[in-house]
């Protein structure tokens, strides 16, 4: 092989993609100084909310929908009839997505908040990044999980089915694990009524509506054209509506960060642990079950990565864009990138361990 897996994986990756940490960097230091400089204007942006007592920031609301249509609008829920084609992967990566991922987080959170960095951080900033990387693990990957299944040659039509029934199953689940474990491991009450209200805002509407257009655009103009033509023309939108959200949060966040940035490395601790952890435990699992390389590979990746967007929507709407909880799922955003081409690159070089093909 003339070019190492890195090399072919960073070749595959668009602009964007490619230097999405680099991005969250320059997010945080704007905003940062947003904060810094216009606090007054911050502030004033910190209070805008849709309804009395949602504790749904509209500003940040209105960027998540932009940000989280066009991806609901990627998702062909009339794949899920395919749901039984491949039922031990399927398996697999929904056992580790909504049996062991959320909950071995909510382990690890503990540990190493709790004890391990105790000495560095008070219990009230223990029980908020515990809150905040509980739901950030509650919450599977949705978008950046067709990207990593690409870069591994997975197979794309087991890709779209897990990630169909994956958002299907957050409609039920998401809301009562995360009040669950949030309450179990720390010392924070999860208002339900409040959880329910960013269940339907981040996740219930967008799916609506980006299902919706889906539907009524192909109807009218073909399957091709939508996602040949009119998907790519959403790509900058949904890029700049990222790039605005983290800049706002860490506008609201400016106090948290200048005086905790430490922190920042503590927090990516117990996530780093993990992501490789569930990655290898799915990974395991389909070696074990000998399902095939392009359903392990995406299986994998599907029980490692987090649909950050929700998770960050979710904490801001629960405890405030200036919380740890907020805090704690920005920092999945800036070791996202890295960790998942990490993750790629030891699939693609022990793809030699599964079958090419199985019924699995």
């Amino acid at each position: 092989m003339g070019q190492t897996t890195m090399e072919v994986t960073r070749k595959k990756l668009n602009f964007f993609e490619q230097y999405l940490s680099a991005w969250v960097a320059a997010c945080m230091i704007a905003g940062v100084l947003l904060g810094k400089l216009v606090s007054g204007l911050t502030d004033t942006l910190r209070r805008l909310e849709f309804g009395q007592g949602s504790h749904i920031n509209a500003p940040i609301a209105v960027l998540i929908w932009l940000m989280i249509i066009p991806m609901m609008m990627k998702v062909d829920f009339t794949s899920i009839r395919n749901v039984g084609r491949r039922p031990r992967g399927l398996l697999v990566t929904l056992v580790v997505n909504w049996l062991i991922k959320p909950f071995s987080m909510a382990l690890l959170a503990w540990l190493f908040f709790r004890h391990v960095f105790a000495h560095w951080i008070s219990v009230g900033e223990a029980d908020q990044y515990i809150a905040g990387t509980i739901i950030l693990a509650a919450a599977p990957c949705t978008a950046m999980v067709f990207v990593w299944s690409y870069l591994t040659d997975g197979d794309p039509a087991y890709t779209l089915v897990q990630v169909s029934v994956n958002d299907l199953i957050m409609l039920v689940l998401f809301a009562p694990i995360v009040r669950f474990l949030v309450s179990g491991a720390s010392s924070l009450t999860v208002p339900f009524r409040v959880l329910l209200y960013s269940v339907g805002a981040f996740i219930v509407i967008p799916l609506v509506i980006g299902a919706s257009l889906r539907a009524w655009f192909i109807h009218r103009h073909g399957k091709e054209w939508f996602e040949k033509s009119l998907l790519p023309k959403f790509a900058p939108i949904t890029t700049l509506a990222l790039l605005a959200t983290l800049v706002f949060i860490f506008a609201f966040q400016s106090e948290n960060i200048t005086g905790k940035y430490i922190h920042v490395l503590l927090i990516a601790v117990p996530i780093l642990v993990q992501v490789y952890l569930n990655a290898t435990l799915a990974y395991g699992l389909m070696h074990f079950l000998k399902v095939p390389y392009s359903v392990a590979a995406p299986g994998a990746l599907i029980g490692a990565s987090n649909f950050f967007e929700l998770a960050v929507a979710t904490a801001i709407a629960l405890f405030g864009p200036g919380s740890g909880a907020a805090l704690a799922t920005v920092v999945g955003v800036l070791v996202e990138v890295p960790v998942m081409l990490s993750i790629c690159a030891a699939c693609n070089r022990t793809r030699d361990w599964f079958p090419v093909t199985s019924t699995s």
